[in-house]
């Protein structure tokens, strides 16, 4: 079992996650990992820095903890030649302490650049297909070109490469999505405590770390922890088919209107109780994950990095999936 801390890159400046990042590291977490978006999922929440410039103050002053993309989209923002290109520097810095997480995107920050992002999910999959084929292929060294249906690449090399490549994990949650994690990932990233998920991906060979997000949300009551995650985290409860499809903050703002406290309270740990933060940890790892990213959306992140480490580490690490105990 390895445990992560999640950069809220939509609710804090740059040098904040840098600070956080190294609070994280003191406080025994294995790796940090950073959403990579262009807007934030709500306007109040205010931020979304370039993640890349991040990681890479991150690495610079870090020495221990892993780094990790949460996820980034490399077919319509970025050409996957420029994330083949910026993930193997950032392994190179962080002396291999780098996982690229992919996913096949959301409107929110891929529509930024005017080409329009794609309606069919199917052609979402098909593009991250392409995107990872060329990501590998300019791993495998020399000048190399490709020519897909929907994405080329023409007489690229990257230079610098490490050694030891980064691990790609990919995000799924579908049966076609986590048929692309199992075949050219070496990992998984999921958002949902779904056992379904996990187990589509070790059907279909997948034999990589399983990454999945658990919300909580700490303050020193449950009450405050909630109001505090339902004014800049509601987004999270509209599900993955509404969440890669709306254009802007706004849609968010809009879609959101009827998500309540309970709803909240119901779906992420809350407030100071060890015990309650343990069973929405639990789930997960009935579900079949075996990397846990902690994600915080209380109002003080450095009241639950101290939380974390003086009630949650241990206990966290040692828990085992239901059926596998004695």
């Amino acid at each position: 079992m390895q445990v992560g801390y999640k950069l809220a890159a939509e609710a804090f400046g740059p040098a904040e996650l840098v600070r956080q990042a190294v609070l994280a590291e003191e406080a025994g977490f294995d790796f940090v990992e950073i959403s990579d978006h262009y807007h934030p999922w709500l306007d109040n929440q205010g931020h979304s820095p370039f993640a890349w410039t991040v990681l890479g103050s991150i690495a610079a002053k870090t020495s221990r903890i892993g780094l990790a993309t949460g996820v980034t989209c490399p077919t319509v923002r970025y050409h996957p030649a420029v994330i083949a290109q910026a993930a193997a520097t950032l392994a190179l810095l962080s002396e291999g302490r780098f996982v690229l997480g992919v996913g096949s995107g959301e409107r929110l920050n891929e529509h930024v650049v005017g080409p329009g992002f794609p309606d069919a999910v199917s052609t979402r999959h098909e593009m991250l297909t392409e995107a990872l084929e060329i990501i590998r292929l300019l791993w495998s060294g020399g000048y190399r070109s490709y020519e897909g249906k929907h994405l080329r690449l023409r007489d690229a090399r990257v230079f610098d490469l490490p050694d030891e490549l980064p691990l790609i994990a990919v995000a799924a949650s579908g049966r076609e999505s986590t048929r692309i994690a199992a075949e050219l990932g070496d990992g998984l990233f999921a958002t949902e405590d779904k056992p379904s998920i996990v187990r589509r991906y070790r059907d279909a060979g997948g034999a990589g770390p399983c990454y999945g997000e658990v919300p909580m949300a700490w303050a020193a009551d449950a009450h405050t922890a909630a109001r505090a995650a339902l004014e800049t985290s509601r987004w999270a409860l509209t599900g993955w088919k509404v969440m890669s499809e709306l254009p802007n903050p706004v849609n968010f703002d809009a879609a959101t209107t009827t998500v309540r406290e309970e709803d909240i309270l119901e779906k992420f740990a809350c407030g100071a109780d060890p015990g309650r933060y343990i069973e929405v940890a639990q789930s997960y790892v009935d579900a079949g994950f075996d990397r846990l990213v902690m994600q915080n959306a209380g109002p003080d992140p450095d009241g639950f990095i101290d939380f974390y480490q003086r009630e949650l580490d241990r206990p966290i690490r040692q828990l085992k999936p239901n059926n596998a105990r004695a």
